[in-house]
């Protein structure tokens, strides 16, 4: 079926495939990656807790270290600034969310932009193949057969069909990751809340 398609589809077809595949090394990519930085947060940042009620600020950091994604990196920022008073914790974790957040958003643009672009290429290839049906039929005049036009009506709709065929997983792939980044980011968020009251609360861990 493929090779039939392939040769039917005519040249945009193969612009089509190309932006399929760029589309799901995309998703894996990202899917890999928001796998790997999703963490239990609640559970981190209570061993966090416990090995700095101990003034163990080597074994705290090394935890955060050892664990993979943007709420370690806070927690990190958090305790290495924690001498900077609430404020400054507070600031620290600001401008480190800045920067993760980016990074977790990073590729979703080009997924967003194949979803939008794949059926405006299957559109100009529908356009292509209708073009083709009527040169032949022009150039056949009186002699046209099915077989004249045939070519260009296969071409536009197996253009059509594989514009969407890619749009539509290409939609639900990028919502898909955005629930995932905003999941993460919510993480972050309340590790962040989290670290910084047990960092500054008046009767929280002492640490020279």
């Amino acid at each position: 079926m493929l090779p039939f398609l392939l040769d039917k589809g005519g040249p945009m077809i193969w612009l089509i495939l190309g932006a399929s595949a760029i589309a799901i090394v995309v998703f894996i990519e990202r899917w890999l990656h928001y796998h790997r930085a999703q963490i239990n947060s609640t559970e981190f940042v209570n061993g966090v807790r416990n090995v700095l009620r101990r003034a163990n600020i080597v074994e705290a950091l090394s935890i955060c270290d050892a664990t993979p994604g943007p709420v370690a990196r806070l927690v990190k920022t958090a305790i290495l600034n924690r001498d900077r008073g609430r404020e400054g914790v507070r600031e620290s974790l600001e401008e480190t969310g800045l920067v993760e957040v980016p990074r977790l958003e990073k590729k979703l643009n080009l997924l967003a932009t194949l979803a939008q672009l794949t059926p405006q290429l299957g559109l100009l290839g529908t356009v292509l193949g209708f073009i083709r049906m009527f040169s032949a039929l022009q150039n056949a005049g009186v002699f046209a057969t099915t077989s004249t036009f045939a070519q260009g009506v296969w071409e536009a709709l197996i253009c059509t069909a594989a514009g969407l065929a890619v749009s539509i997983p290409c939609n639900a792939g990028y919502n898909y990751l955005v629930s995932r980044v905003n999941a993460i980011v919510l993480d972050m968020e309340k590790a962040a809340s989290e670290i910084l009251n047990i960092l500054t609360e008046p009767n929280g861990p002492k640490m020279q």
